[in-house]
């Protein structure tokens, strides 16, 4: 039996991140009790004697990250996978866990029917190959094609299609439990149905690359419609007349809200001021394009030149496309940006599994998880953040 002490647990802003915590390790290394610095002074969680203890000085400890909003890596763009990729796409899963990622869903992006559903039998046979140590595959993040032409960013014009039931069966006929996520433009006539599909079929669906306004996102959000795609790009802005999707969700309160944290997608006071508007809401997500894990440079995008500085990925046109930057890093720059540790890490790491129901809080989360498979967070004397393996 093994003992850590004083341990703090992310939370949302304004909860108690600051309170240290000891945690109980069974024999194989698993957390079987969490309790507050100052409780079972004299026994563990399991009623025996008080094992030796080890200080952790007060980091912070996490499961890793999820990511619900990744498009690809190492120069490999999800929808384009085809199946000589498999390889490539399991050394992705694996670097991805180096870089502190636990799950993704892998993210589609607008393109033909035949591309996305080949790369969905892809990402089937690549659940299968799943081990330990290896960034698991959630069910996909299918972005468009149902998506206002005027807020589709870099989605490709001619694969955008107008929402209806055929249209939709069309794409995801057969790979219906294989879906974790859809980004649709509810405001676009058809969409109800849609909508109305996809919740029967437990398929978390997001409002994004729309031009709906706050009346029109209410409706959606009604309709069962529970999360924005990257809060603030692709939607109408939050303006003091006029809230948009991102303040009715805002003012709802159970909305879960994307957030690309580069500083770049979203300025750094913008993004604090989500998280103090939102803090059970904000969920921190990459946005990664196929060049994460590469150099900067000039790299392919399907038949288009994207062009890679700093971690940010723009089109020829200077239209944002997307980062190269780890989900991770997101983390250290918002906890950077508003000073606030637990709550940047809360975001990336128990805000996704609240989402996709896989726990509601940070004990769910952490409880019966072997040391080894979570990060220890630290921050040293310059404020700067850095984490690693917990074991």
């Amino acid at each position: 039996m093994r003992r850590i002490t004083n341990v703090r647990l992310p939370a949302p802003l304004g909860g108690a991140t600051e309170h240290q915590h000891w945690l109980d390790l069974s024999t194989e290394g698993r957390i079987t009790g969490i309790g507050p610095m100052g409780s079972e002074d004299s026994s563990n969680s399991q009623g025996h004697r008080k094992p030796d203890a080890e200080s952790w000085n007060g980091d912070w400890i996490s499961p890793r990250g999820i990511d619900l909003q990744i498009n690809g890596g190492l120069g490999l763009a999800f929808p384009e996978l085809v199946p000589t990729d498999l390889p490539r796409l399991l050394e992705l899963l694996d670097w991805l866990w180096s870089d502190g990622v636990e799950a993704i869903a892998p993210t589609l992006v607008t393109c033909g029917i035949e591309p996305l559903r080949g790369a969905m039998a892809v990402l089937r046979e690549a659940r299968t190959q799943h081990c330990a140590g290896r960034c698991q595959l959630l069910g996909a993040h299918l972005e468009g094609p149902f998506l206002a032409e005027s807020r589709r960013g870099a989605h490709p014009r001619e694969h955008l299609a107008s929402p209806s039931l055929a249209a939709l069966e069309e794409r995801i006929g057969g790979f219906e439990s294989e879906i974790a996520l859809m980004t649709l433009a509810p405001e676009l006539v058809g969409a109800d149905a849609v909508i109305q599909r996809l919740r029967y079929l437990g398929i978390t669906v997001a409002l994004g690359h729309s031009a709906a306004k706050a009346d029109g996102a209410a409706k959606a959000f009604e309709h069962g419609v529970g999360m924005l795609t990257h809060a603030f790009n692709a939607m109408p802005g939050l303006h003091h007349r006029a809230p948009g999707p991102l303040g009715e969700a805002c003012r709802r309160g159970d909305i879960a809200l994307g957030l690309i944290a580069d500083g770049v997608h979203v300025h750094p006071t913008m993004a604090v001021l989500l998280q103090r508007l939102a803090p059970e809401q904000t969920v921190l997500v990459s946005d990664a394009l196929a060049p994460y894990g590469l150099a900067d440079g000039e790299h392919r995008w399907d038949e288009r030149v994207l062009l890679v500085n700093n971690g940010t990925c723009r089109l020829e046109d200077g239209t944002l496309a997307g980062v190269t930057l780890p989900q991770l890093e997101g983390v250290k720059r918002l906890a950077h940006w508003s000073q606030e540790v637990g709550p940047a890490i809360w975001s990336a790491t128990v805000a996704p599994r609240r989402v996709i129901h896989i726990a509601d809080g940070i004990q769910e989360a952490l409880i019966g998880q072997p040391l080894s498979q979570l990060l220890r967070w630290t921050q040293n004397d310059a404020g700067d953040l850095h984490w690693a393996d917990a074991a």
